[in-house]
């Protein structure tokens, strides 16, 4: 199992604070933001770590966050150019993942308990891909997963109606089969190869899962969730807790 966390982006939503820095370096507790995601990988046993940034962040990131031996892991990194999209990110880790299975985070997710357990839920499954979900107030900010009858049917992105408050989290697990799907993806308007219809098509060839993820979540990648997210830390002093 290889772990990637893609950690690129612009981060316009905490400007001013991203003017000069990349907003997974940013402070969360004690610690900077990217640090979360390594230390859940970490504690699911997952020692072999790429992270992908934009080119012009890419740098400051390795300064910082090193080869990995701080952390018990190897880190490795990858430069993205332009603002792409999520699955266009991933699509840069195949050569790393070399047909591999994966745990992919985006790098602004802080969470608190190990991931571990869904993990070795996801190396069972054996094909296909798993997502995490979260209820949530305000589910008009993600994509959100419609259940029905113990299973996925739809996943839509950052819908105005209120269709369901099951955010998917960017916490996810994919076959190398992924990669296959990204290329076979349609850009969005914006020019993107979104997560999203990567996502659904697993859920047309019925392989893909769910799980509620335990403990607190938040995606930090506004003002008030990155507070959110320093309160969060803070009480458990950046630890990852284990779970259940």
């Amino acid at each position: 199992m290889k772990g990637v966390i893609l950690a690129g982006g612009k981060g316009t939503r905490l400007s001013p604070l991203t003017y000069t820095c990349n907003k997974h370096l940013l402070k969360v507790g004690k610690e900077p933001m990217i640090y979360n995601p390594i230390r859940q990988l970490v504690s699911a046993e997952i020692e072999d770590i790429l992270i992908t940034s934009s080119v012009e962040h890419i740098k400051q990131m390795q300064e910082l966050v090193g080869d990995g031996e701080s952390f018990d892991c190897r880190i490795t990194y990858k430069a993205q150019q332009g603002a792409k999209g999520i699955a266009h990110a991933l699509l840069l880790a195949e050569d790393f993942v070399k047909g591999d299975h994966m745990t992919v985070m985006l790098g602004d997710n802080i969470t608190t308990h190990s991931i571990k357990p869904y993990v070795e839920e996801f190396k069972k499954q054996g094909v296909g891909a798993k997502v995490l979900l979260k209820e949530v107030e305000d589910p008009q900010r993600y994509g959100v997963a419609v259940l029905k009858e113990d299973a996925i049917t739809v996943i839509v992105e950052k819908s105005n109606k209120l269709i369901s408050n099951m955010a998917v989290t960017g916490i996810y697990f994919y076959d190398s089969k992924v990669f296959d799907i990204i290329r076979a993806t349609t850009p969005s308007k914006k020019g993107e190869l979104e997560i999203t219809p990567v996502n659904n098509r697993y859920i047309q060839l019925g392989q893909l899962t769910y799980n509620i993820l335990e403990g607190k979540w938040t995606d930090a990648g506004t003002l008030s969730s990155l507070q959110y997210a320093e309160e969060l830390l803070l009480t458990i002093d950046n630890e990852i807790i284990k779970s259940k």
